[in-house]
């Protein structure tokens, strides 16, 4: 039995690290690592993360006007537990076990509260490449999530510092271009209803793995930039980086599996709970918590738990969800 799981596990190991958008990140970092110059224009990065936001708001949109609110009960409280309890777990281990400042414990349990939307993207394909599609209403998930998973934080460092910028950073949070893409997203999707998004498919079904691997070409360049600083971060946030995406990928395909999620879908909440987000964070941090050092929290998400992710924790969650389901 224990040889069946291993191999079923290699071989899930086995296609992600052979998909195309994981050999893009992985072309982007080598280029990167040889000194070449293989980088996107920026207003191109924004533009692609721009399309794909957009496109996984729309696509959970249109499938969440055909979800009963019953099956979003249980999905959805397990969202929000996972994103109170990593926030707090993450700055109580950063400030009170690894001697972090107030500031950087907060901006860094921030990036880990929060959701990457790529890493989400990645996880629901190849859930769905290898036949263990997840509900489509998976997307809303992740926007449920953001937002306690990043503001929880701010909060503490706020009552705790006496800040009087929380108000601004909740504005940047609710208001800032990852929330608004993608809830616009789900409003347009749930408003327009499979009807209405069959006429938008074939810009935004079709083409949108492609666009991912473009994405994932650029990323990979852009964390071959932090590896660097790997060593500047130390062992207690690196181990942070590695240990906390196992830990908590764990406790969400547990709670998935708990919720009533398939397995596809407990292992992209899994997934979900693993990562850290390097888009949405980053801008209601600059914000609320200024004196943070943005090196630590982006080498730790983009450096080591995205690539970790990207790599092993992905076929990780989907395994577990396999053998808890």
């Amino acid at each position: 039995m224990s040889g069946i799981i291993a191999a079923s596990s290699l071989a899930l190991a086995r296609d992600n690290l052979t998909s195309v958008p994981v050999l893009a990140f992985v072309v982007g970092l080598v280029a990167t690592l040889a000194r070449s110059e293989l980088r996107l224009p920026e207003s191109a990065v924004k533009l692609i993360s721009a399309y794909l936001l957009f496109a996984i708001g729309l696509k959970g949109g249109h499938k969440l006007a055909s979800t009963s609110a019953g099956d979003m009960v249980g999905p959805t409280i397990a969202t929000i537990g996972l994103g109170v309890v990593i926030p707090l777990a993450v700055f109580g281990v950063l400030r009170w076990w690894a001697r972090f400042s107030l500031a950087d414990s907060g901006a860094i349990a921030a990036h880990y509260g929060s959701v990457s939307a790529v890493t989400f993207t990645a996880a629901a394909a190849f859930a769905t490449t290898a036949g263990h599609a997840p509900e489509g209403f998976m997307p809303a998930l992740v926007a449920i999530m953001e937002i306690p998973g990043i503001v929880i934080p701010l909060v503490i460092v706020a009552l705790l510092t006496g800040r009087a910028s929380l108000k601004e950073a909740l504005t940047e949070v609710l208001l800032g271009k990852s929330v608004m893409l993608l809830g616009g997203g789900l409003l347009i999707g749930w408003l327009a209803g499979p009807r209405g998004f069959a006429d938008v498919a074939p810009f935004f079904e079709a083409p949108f793995k492609g666009v991912l691997a473009l994405f994932l070409l650029e990323l990979g360049a852009l964390a071959a930039t932090h590896l660097q600083a790997v060593r500047k971060v130390g062992r207690q946030l690196i181990g942070l980086a590695v240990v906390g995406p196992v830990l908590f990928g764990t406790i969400g395909v547990a709670a998935g599996v708990a919720a009533g999620l398939s397995t596809g879908g407990a292992a992209v909440l899994g997934a979900m709970a693993a990562s850290a987000s390097y888009i949405a964070a980053p801008a209601a941090v600059s914000v609320a918590l200024p004196d943070a050092n943005p090196a630590y929290s982006l080498t730790a998400a983009l450096g080591i738990t995205f690539p970790f992710n990207l790599v092993i924790g992905i076929p990780l969650t989907l395994q577990l969800a396999i053998w808890l389901g």
